[in-house]
């Protein structure tokens, strides 16, 4: 029977931050894997954790994808931990997901602590329809057609982004997004914590004078819900019925579609129709 890969979120600042599952899993299993060793030491030592550590990331994925694999096939379990927040969102641990589904291994999940999420709920734009759009590509064109997806996408964004291409990010955002309303996160959970709620122009005013420093996230509003207009909208109430019986309604039908689609009462759509004045003369 076939271990269990036990996905691990560790803290994305905070120490105090880790569950007590999350440390008795990181405990009871037979092997870690996890981005770099020499990090994840540092957080298993401060719990006085003593555990084999192996190291799973971009440039070895394959390789110890296929030995992480062949570990649980053996019947033993294995936890994964990314640097800091939740594994497999933005990093390689999604292969290792996918190989443990395609080589029916059980994959569970510790749950904690995820930086997009903090940075959302705390930026004051709307957290009922989001999405998580993570690194943006380094390579300039890849880096604007990707904005350029996103232009007229209606939900808050959700971006990571590294301090020394933060400026050039916001200036790629203001230039295809127009300004709008942002929250830029930075040492989220620590004692520096910073959350700027401002909008594009201003945060690129703000990092022309003054370098970035930290790891961000960056929260940004989604474009304006584009009303479709009716096609009514341009008519005279006269010419709205006259184009319901154009379409074989008889008058009073058509009146009564008028009346719906403006939400006005039929009999003033009626009066209106008939040339009917207040008085009940036409």
């Amino acid at each position: 029977m076939s271990g269990i890969l036990y996905l691990c979120a560790t803290p994305i600042g905070n120490l105090g931050d880790i569950s007590e599952r999350c440390l008795e899993t990181l405990k009871s299993v037979d092997i870690i894997a996890c981005e770099d060793t020499r990090r994840t030491l540092q957080l298993l030592n401060h719990f006085g954790i003593k555990n084999q550590l192996t190291s799973y990331h971009e440039h070895n994925k394959a390789e110890k994808g296929k030995m992480i694999i062949d570990i649980l096939k053996s019947g033993k379990n294995a936890a994964l931990v990314s640097d800091a927040g939740t594994p497999a969102i933005s990093d390689p641990g999604e292969d290792l997901v996918d190989l443990c589904i395609e080589n029916q291994i059980t994959v569970t999940s510790i749950p904690g602590c995820v930086a997009g999420i903090n940075a959302l709920i705390l930026s004051g734009l709307s957290a009922k329809r989001f999405a998580f759009e993570g690194f943006l590509s380094v390579n300039k064109r890849h880096r604007t057609e990707h904005l350029k997806s996103l232009k007229n996408d209606t939900h808050t964004l959700i971006f990571h982004e590294a301090p020394h291409k933060l400026t050039r990010t916001l200036s790629d955002m203001l230039e295809i997004f127009g300004n709008r309303k942002i929250a830029l996160a930075r040492e989220l959970t620590k004692i520096h914590e910073e959350i700027i709620r401002t909008d594009l122009e201003n945060a690129q005013t703000l990092y022309d004078q003054a370098s970035p420093k930290g790891e961000f996230v960056i929260i940004v509003e989604g474009a304006k819900e584009i009303e479709e207009e009716n096609f009514w909208d341009n008519l005279t109430v006269s010419e709205h019925i006259e184009k319901y019986l154009k379409d074989g309604d008889d008058v009073k039908d058509a009146i009564k579609k008028a009346a719906k689609d403006r939400s006005m009462p039929k009999r003033d759509i009626y009066k209106i129709y008939h040339g009917i004045s207040e008085g009940g003369k036409k």
